[in-house]
C-alpha cells in the first residue's frame, strides 16, 4: 500500500483512501472477469473493506468507523470521530462489464462539528476522484429541460409524478454515490431518492455536495444526521441549490414523506 501524500489531513486522506480502495476494486475485476458476478461482487466488498479498515487502523488508530461491510461497534456512539465508508457502492454495476456508475465513499463525522467535516467519493471506472478538501466549482447548467437520476433497477413510484410536475426528463443509472456525483458534476440537476438507505450511502457524496455549494436534505426538507444508534437514513435530496424549494415544494405536494 502506498503513503498518503498528507497523512494528517483528514480530507487528502478520504480522497486517498476512496482512490486506492478504488485502484484496488479495479484491478480486482481485470483478474477476475465478469463470468462470476456474484464471486466479484463479493470479493469487491470484501477487499475493499479491508483495505480501508487496514489503512485508517494505520493512519487514524484511534477514530471510529462505520462500514457498509463490517460489524457496528456501538462504541462508535461515543466516539469523537467516525468514519463512514462504504467499501463499494452499486456492486451490482460493478460486476456488469462496462458499467462505470459505481463508487467508493469515504466519509468522517466528528462530535465537536456535530456532523460530517469531509469526505470523497471515488468513480473508479472514469478515473474521477470528488473531495471535499479540493471541491469542485459550483457545476453550471446547461440550458433545457431539469434532468432528475433516479435508479436505473428500483425508481420510486413518485418519481414519474414528480417528473411531469416539473416538466423533467428521468436519467437512470446505478449507485447513490454515481447519482450524487451527477448532480456534483453538473450532469444533472438532482437526485431524490426514498425507500430505503443508510449513512454509508449518502455520507461521503453528502461531505463533497456541502462542499461545492449545493443543497443536501431529507425529502421533507430536515437535516440529515449521522453517526445515529441505527444506521438507516433512507430518504435523500441532493440538487442545485436554487432548485431546493421549488422541488421540496412538489415532493410536499406529492405527498412524499421522509420516513422515520
Amino acid at each position: 500500500m502506498t503513503v498518503p501524500p498528507d497523512p494528517d489531513n483528514d480530507g487528502v486522506l478520504a480522497r486517498w483512501l476512496a482512490a486506492t480502495a478504488g485502484q484496488l476494486l479495479c484491478q480486482l475485476r481485470e483478474q477476475m472477469g465478469f463470468e462470476d458476478p456474484a464471486a466479484l461482487r463479493a470479493a469487491g466488498d470484501r477487499r475493499s473493506h479491508e483495505l480501508l479498515l487496514t489503512a485508517l487502523a494505520r493512519w487514524r488508530p484511534h477514530d471510529a468507523v462505520l462500514s457498509e461491510e463490517g460489524i457496528d461497534d456501538p462504541a462508535r456512539l461515543s466516539a469523537d470521530r467516525v468514519w463512514i465508508v462504504d467499501p463499494l457502492d452499486g456492486t451490482r454495476e460493478y460486476a456488469e462489464a462496462g458499467r462505470t456508475d459505481w463508487a467508493v465513499h469515504v466519509a468522517l463525522w466528528e462530535r465537536r462539528a456535530g456532523g460530517l467535516t469531509g469526505g470523497a467519493v471515488a468513480l473508479p471506472a472514469t478515473g474521477v476522484v470528488l473531495g471535499s478538501d479540493t471541491p469542485p466549482p459550483y457545476p453550471t447548467r446547461t440550458p433545457g429541460p431539469l434532468t432528475l437520476a433516479v435508479s436505473r433497477t428500483r425508481p420510486p413510484e413518485f418519481m414519474t409524478a414528480l417528473a411531469e410536475r416539473l416538466e423533467a426528463e428521468l436519467v437512470p443509472m446505478g449507485s447513490a454515490g454515481a447519482k450524487a456525483s451527477a448532480v456534483i458534476e453538473g450532469r444533472v440537476d438532482a437526485y431524490v431518492h426514498t425507500g430505503g438507505q443508510y449513512e454509508w450511502d449518502s455520507a461521503a457524496p453528502v461531505a463533497v455536495a456541502l462542499a461545492t455549494g449545493l443543497h443536501v436534505s431529507r425529502v421533507d426538507g430536515s437535516n440529515l444526521e449521522y453517526n445515529r444508534p441505527d444506521p438507516r437514513l433512507p430518504d435523500l435530496l441532493v440538487c442545485r441549490t436554487e432548485l431546493a424549494e421549488r422541488l421540496l415544494d412538489a415532493l410536499a405536494d406529492l405527498g412524499v414523506k421522509a420516513e422515520p
